[in-house]
């Protein structure tokens, strides 16, 4: 029975792929599309809850704008006061005045805590003589010695002018027991000297601070402030007040300049959807989390809609066994042709039988070989005339600078009565214009190349000197081989500025020769050497022609396959090496040889 099974499983064996296919097909189709309903719902329900709570955080937004005004023009006042100026900077000590000063400040202070709309605040005056003034020591208990070393004072000093706001942790000992504190500093700056005289701290308890956006949280709805440290400076959540989230940190300023109003992260093992607002005033993000368990728990009865889309497969699997099956003789005779035919033999055309479908599927596989031939015709001449035309841009970027300089050194050696010289240069400038400019075709005799790099070796000479010597070491039966025309010249470009910037003479040798069917080209300098990464950033310098090193190996491997191309062997100090492999192609010019 088992074996009567395989059998017909193997004498059936496209039905059996087709059906299993479909089953597979119309699952996974069945598990993406329910899959992506609940997604959809779960995505229009956030979209929807995102709106209502945008407006939330807008309005926490505006209450924190409102405090950060109010100690803006606190902290303004205290810097234009005379009377806080001489309280903090007087170095007399007789105790009379000294009551009138402490009498006059305390007036003052008292206006100033009237000004800012909270509660739990203490406004301290920390100045260069020593003296601290608090209008509320129990709120945030200081010492002056305290001050003198506290990171507060000391960003405060780095960051004269900016209004800081900062955390400060909670501390518990003998002499002070300190809740967790918001301070808002600034530095007092002289006007005409800009010297720092003091300090002014605006501290709020934090459990007073949070009292402005408490009210719109609750159970997994949590609101934050985080600075650009990633610290927590403030949290409706106790825990985690003081502590840094530098991967949240990231996820909020990754929302900044998108059109995103949520994101979906993990904080602390847990999933929650992230609102975020930039607070610039305090330079910190208003974050808010919500936890998105308990957002999606009653969302959607997946229970039901898995069992309709069971019922929906098993219905689709019956209507598929049935055409299937139907349709299992003519493809497996279709299939058979088509698998008899050889790897990219594209001449293999297959009789058109069997049903309408069949005959349909060899009638369009025939009509698609007849196009492929076409378009593998089309696309062979398309990629000559594009290397044609690339070739030809190329050479039209002639590095206008080279023109000026070599035909100023002219100018030069004309007036200097050096013509001899002067017509020497320019008849080796006419000769790798003409070879460059004027001669479009995409190859070069090694004899011609050759003359083009000795025209430029020569007028760099007759530009910068020939403290730098260059040898030429050509095979003679190499002369009529082809290459690719302006293959050799920016590897030697690239030696005679780039090779000897801590030396000042060298040389530089350029050997041809033929090896195994493989033209290979050699260029050697005892210059600098380079390391790998210096090599593909000087590649990117075009000083002559518009080909750069870096598509040297490109056009090769383009033109000749992955077989040929270049190979550069640098040592700092020593020098380097460059090696170029090309096919032995014969010109056409000299095919007798």
């Amino acid at each position: 029975m088992v074996s009567n099974f395989l059998n017909s499983i193997k004498n059936n064996s496209l039905f059996f792929k087709m059906f299993l296919v479909m089953v597979v097909s119309i699952v996974a189709v069945s598990v993406l599309i329910t899959f992506t309903m609940i997604r959809v719902s779960e995505r229009l329900f956030i979209d929807t809850f995102s709106l209502g709570n945008a407006k939330v955080m807008e309005q926490v937004t505006t209450d924190f704008e409102a405090l950060s005004y109010s100690l803006v023009s606190v902290s303004n006042q205290v810097q234009q006061s005379g009377y806080v100026k001489n309280y903090l900077t007087d170095e007399r000590s007789d105790p009379i005045e000294l009551a009138k000063a402490a009498h006059r400040i305390k007036l003052q202070m008292d206006r100033y805590v009237t000004m800012i709309d909270q509660e739990g605040i203490n406004i301290v005056l920390f100045g260069e003589n020593g003296r601290v003034y608090s209008t509320n020591y129990v709120n945030w208990p200081v010492s002056a010695d305290r001050l003198k070393k506290d990171r507060i004072t000391f960003n405060s000093y780095k960051e004269p002018n900016r209004i800081l706001y900062q955390y400060d942790p909670k501390k518990i000992d003998h002499d002070i027991n300190q809740e967790e504190t918001i301070v808002t500093s600034k530095a007092l700056i002289e006007n005409s000297t800009d010297r720092i005289y003091g300090v002014m701290y605006i501290a709020i308890r934090e459990r007073d601070f949070k009292q402005l956006y408490t009210r719109y949280t609750g159970n997994g709805n949590n609101v934050l402030l985080l600075n650009q440290s990633g610290m927590v400076v403030s949290s409706s959540d106790e825990s985690i007040a003081g502590q840094k989230f530098q991967e949240l940190l990231q996820d909020v300023k990754g929302m900044e300049g998108h059109h995103h109003t949520y994101k979906q992260v993990e904080v602390l093992g847990e999933n929650y959807l992230l609102f975020s607002e930039y607070l610039p005033t305090f330079d910190m993000y208003l974050v808010n989390l919500i936890d998105r368990e308990s957002v999606m728990s009653n969302l959607l009865d997946t229970k039901m809609i898995a069992m309709i889309s069971a019922v929906i497969v098993m219905i689709a699997l019956c209507i598929v066994f049935l055409i299937s099956r139907r349709l299992t003789k003519s493809l497996s005779s279709l299939v058979k042709q088509i698998s008899n035919m050889s790897q990219k033999n594209f001449d293999s055309y297959i009789v058109e039988s069997g049903s309408y479908e069949t005959r349909q599927l060899s009638k369009a596989f025939n009509n698609m070989l007849d196009e492929l031939h076409d378009y593998v015709q089309k696309l062979i001449d398309t990629q000559k005339k594009q290397r044609n035309a690339e070739l030809e841009a190329l050479q039209q970027q002639i590095n206008p600078h080279f023109l000026y300089n070599t035909l100023a050194s002219v100018k030069f050696m004309v007036q200097n009565g050096d013509k001899e010289k002067s017509a020497q240069t320019i008849n080796a400038l006419i000769s790798l214009l003409q070879n460059t400019i004027g001669n479009i075709s995409e190859t070069n005799t090694v004899e011609q190349e050759l003359n083009n790099i000795k025209n430029y070796v020569y007028i760099n000479q007759i530009r910068y000197g020939d403290s730098i010597k260059v040898h030429y070491f050509v095979s003679p039966e190499c002369l009529p081989f082809e290459l690719p025309k302006l293959i050799l010249q920016p590897f030697i470009e690239n030696a005679f500025f780039h090779g000897f910037n801590r030396k000042k003479e060298g040389y530089i040798q350029l050997m041809i020769l033929q090896k195994d069917e493989q033209l290979i080209c050699e260029i050697n300098d005892n210059g600098d050497g380079m390391e790998e990464k210096t090599i593909n950033r000087k590649s990117k310098r075009k000083l002559f022609s518009g080909i750069g090193i870096r598509n040297v190996q490109e056009r090769i491997q383009l033109i000749y396959g992955n077989r040929y191309g270049v190979n550069v062997a640098s040592q700092i100090g020593e020098g380097t090496r460059v090696t170029v492999r090309l096919p032995v192609i014969k010109s056409k010019d000299n095919t007798n040889l």
